[in-house]
């Protein structure tokens, strides 16, 4: 791996595996990140079509300096589609697949990877919710598998889940690092795989007891948006919540857990049992949803989304270098 002025360097060749939303913001990280890439969807046209894409939001990005000081145009042309599976990962030294979120299908795209890359190619998979173990066992070299699962769009979001399977090699969760740091990336590395991983265990957390209380009634979808977006958020978006946690007791972490915990274990009693996330509930979250958003707009308002987090991700730069990390 060759770093440069921009990262790694043209040098460490990256095949993106599906051009959909997530391939397309993978592309662009790895491209920004100074990688030549090669981009290949299964659907005919489907690669070529992401060009334009992915150039349009390459040049929103620097204008707010979102491409670590490069022209737009320097970024989108190390990015190659190209025809066939074989031509993507010929020389490739790191492969991302972004294939529909079903065990089967991975299963068969990995299958396939592992006979046309080169053997000493990592080969990693965006899967969200899939354990590598269920689609990795019978892949040529499984050692070199292994999942780097982003935050949805990874080009605007840096932290990045790295989780093994049982028999991923040391060697390869230390190239994925590597090259996510190189990047530019915030990697988080797991020790085994877990059903969630992160991410999704501490959201699907937070999804629960909102769903519950607006189950019980007891505060309103739109409340729950306010008190997150507005409260909670405002601090975790440059701080977590051990961090938070500790910097919210004279005596840091230890002196909040025993403040608060007493009330954490009466809390935690009421909410042992699950809640549906269907029925009367989802109608009534469903429908304040869809009073603001109607799903004919729900394309234009991740656009906003987009935009939201280009201008966090510019300020949250800025405000690192003025003030610190």
């Amino acid at each position: 791996m060759v770093r440069s002025a921009h990262g790694v360097g043209a040098l460490t060749k990256v095949a993106i595996i599906g051009a959909g939303l997530v391939g397309r913001a993978w592309a662009m990280a790895f491209a920004r990140g100074g990688c030549a890439v090669t981009l290949f969807d299964p659907a005919n046209g489907i690669a070529q079509a992401a060009l334009p894409l992915i150039a349009e939001t390459c040049d929103a990005m620097a204008k707010l300096d979102l491409l670590q000081g490069q022209p737009a145009a320097d970024v989108v042309k190390r990015i190659k589609p190209v025809g066939t599976l074989a031509q993507a990962v010929a020389d490739a030294d790191y492969i991302q697949e972004n294939s529909p979120e079903r065990a089967d299908v991975k299963q068969a795209v990995f299958t396939e990877l592992g006979e046309l890359a080169r053997p000493d190619a990592v080969i990693a998979s965006s899967t969200s919710a899939i354990l590598p173990s269920v689609f990795t066992a019978g892949v040529r070299h499984r050692e070199r598998c292994v999942v780097v699962h982003p935050l949805n769009p990874p080009h605007l979001i840096q932290a990045v889940e790295v989780v093994p399977a049982p028999w991923t090699s040391a060697e390869t969760l230390e190239r994925a690092r590597s090259l996510m740091l190189a990047i530019g990336q915030k990697p988080i590395m797991m020790t085994r795989e877990i059903d969630g991983f992160l991410m999704n265990r501490l959201q699907g957390a937070v999804l629960e007891e909102c769903f519950r209380l607006v189950e019980q009634g007891i505060v309103s979808p739109a409340d729950i948006d306010t008190g997150i977006r507005d409260g909670l958020a405002l601090r975790w978006s440059f701080m977590g919540p051990f961090e938070t946690s500790d910097l919210n007791a004279p005596g840091g972490i230890a002196d909040y857990a025993s403040r608060y915990e007493a009330g954490f274990i009466r809390q935690f009693e009421t909410q042992k049992t699950r809640v549906s996330w269907s029925g009367a509930t989802l109608a009534k979250v469903e429908a304040y949803r869809r009073a603001h958003v109607p799903l004919a707009k729900i394309t234009q308002r991740q656009h906003w989304r987009d935009q939201r987090l280009m201008a966090l991700a510019a300020h949250k730069r800025k405000a690192a270098k003025d003030i610190g990390e």
